[in-house]
């Protein structure tokens, strides 16, 4: 009999070689020489495609690690906006304080939302999520004295130091940052007790709690902390984006970031920073034609649940390992 350790670091080292590390240099390449060789709007792009990522990454703490069905991502990250830039504005802070602070006003209300939430499950926890998304940006839409109300809000520029972002080149090496900040961290709780609690829960909440795991503690523990993670993405796009309206943080947003995870796959990682890149590819594609937006996301949704339920990716890899083996 094998030896799990054994077995557990053959996937790791056959991942870390050949193609796929090839893939991963190339990315880092580009990645770094992006802002060297193309336009405006590329970075602009890249920026928004760094934003996503950290959003789906949050999605995935409380959707892909513990198994509960959010639909309230949009608002999370609508109050992450709004608090950096509030207090980058009133209190003049240091844009990375103004970010942290923004992250901890949304957590905060995450980590009442799950307290509220846990007698819910399924599509009732999703209709609560759903309304109180909703709630928010009637919030974000009409608290004129705070948000502006539906003129939007001019968003101040960001300071790091004597240093003051003005264009998308500028902001690209801190969103960069940032955003492999939050990757790490989000491993880190993924290979973390509390992550092994999360997906203990996720699994079935019985054997959690015959384990000694505290339930409770890890659903709004998970609630809370992707509410923060949406909330740091917020601050995030403040330090590229001049002005945010409250259009922009309805349940549209919150499918878009919901159908880049289900791509991905659900329950993944690299299956969410992936989800990520290549649909907020397609998305800004589908800009060209808002009218169909909710269709197209919608059939991509069916046909990948259908389908596909382990996200793109796995599917992929499914498809090359069985045209290897010649079936």
């Amino acid at each position: 009999m094998s030896s799990p350790p054994l077995a557990s670091s053959a996937p790791v080292r056959r991942a870390l070689s050949g193609p796929a590390l090839i893939g991963l240099v190339a990315a880092v390449v580009v990645t770094v020489a992006l802002p060297v060789f193309t336009s405006g709007y590329v970075v602009y792009i890249a920026n928004l495609l760094l934003v996503f990522v950290v959003l789906c990454l949050g999605l995935h703490i409380v959707i892909g690690e513990t198994g509960q069905f959010s639909m309230a991502h949009a608002a999370f990250y609508g109050i992450g906006i709004y608090a950096s830039a509030l207090a980058n504005r009133a209190v003049d802070l240091p844009y990375p304080v103004a970010m942290l602070f923004g992250a901890l006003v949304a957590g905060a209300v995450g980590l009442v939302i799950g307290a509220l939430a846990l007698r819910m499950r399924d599509i009732y926890l999703a209709l609560a999520t759903f309304a109180f998304g909703e709630a928010m940006q009637w919030v974000f839409a009409n608290w004129d004295s705070v948000t502006n109300g539906p003129n939007g809000l001019r968003i101040s520029p960001a300071r790091f130091g004597p240093i003051e972002i003005l264009s998308d080149k500028q902001a690209y090496p801190f969103v960069l940052f940032f955003c492999l900040v939050m990757i790490g961290l989000t491993v880190a709780i993924s290979r973390s007790r509390l992550g092994r609690s999360f997906r203990a829960v996720r699994e079935s909440e019985v054997a959690a709690m015959a384990m000694g795991i505290d339930v409770r503690r890890a659903r709004i523990v998970s609630f809370g902390l992707s509410a923060a993670i949406a909330g740091f993405a917020g601050g995030m796009f403040g330090l590229f984006q001049t002005f945010i309206h409250p259009d922009s943080l309805g349940f549209q947003t919150t499918i878009l970031v919901l159908t880049m995870v289900v791509v991905g796959g659900l329950g993944s990682i690299a299956g969410a920073i992936g989800g990520a890149i290549v649909f907020g590819l397609i998305s800004e594609v589908l800009r060209q034609a808002p009218q169909y937006q909710e269709i197209i996301y919608g059939a991509i949704l069916i046909l990948f649940m259908m389908y596909a339920p382990r996200g793109l990716f796995a599917f992929i890899g499914d498809r090359i390992r069985e045209a290897r083996h010649g079936r």
